[in-house]
């Protein structure tokens, strides 16, 4: 099992602060041959559409001198772990949590921005400080 995320438990507790029930650490998912470890397996109850918003939640730092080199290796994580579960548990979705000034790093990079853009990466934006999500992008 990999190890987990400097923002990990930032992240856990931002989604639990935001209405969420954190339901797998990590979410262990088996496909074929293999078996992929996403950060967090989440769920909330809508009471209004009365029933349940599941997600997976990959955690990224992007805290290495090349943001480009890190966000490759996500969006490749990113990118395989959308297949499977897109085969495997269709009615959760997907998201690639990074911090406030990861984001805006990202931003900066037309490469980074053109991938967001293009492969609609699903991003939650937390705080790492205050351990709140600031954004929900899809």
């Amino acid at each position: 099992m990999p190890a987990k995320d400097l923002f990990h438990n930032a992240v856990s507790n931002a989604l639990t602060k935001d209405g969420w029930t954190v339901t797998a650490d990590p979410l262990t998912i088996e496909f074929g041959d293999d078996t992929v470890f996403i950060d967090l397996g989440a769920e909330r109850v809508i009471a209004a559409q009365k029933g349940e918003r599941r997600i997976a939640v990959e955690i990224k730092s992007f805290l290495s001198t090349s943001i480009l080199y890190e966000f490759h290796t996500a969006l490749g994580q990113y990118l395989n772990y959308n297949r499977v579960l897109k085969i495997v548990e269709p009615e959760r979705l997907l998201y690639l949590a990074v911090s406030e000034d990861a984001q805006r790093n990202l931003l900066k990079s037309d490469i980074a921005r053109l991938a967001i853009e293009e492969e609609k990466i699903k991003l939650i934006v937390f705080d790492p400080e205050k351990e709140v999500v600031v954004l929900w992008t899809s």
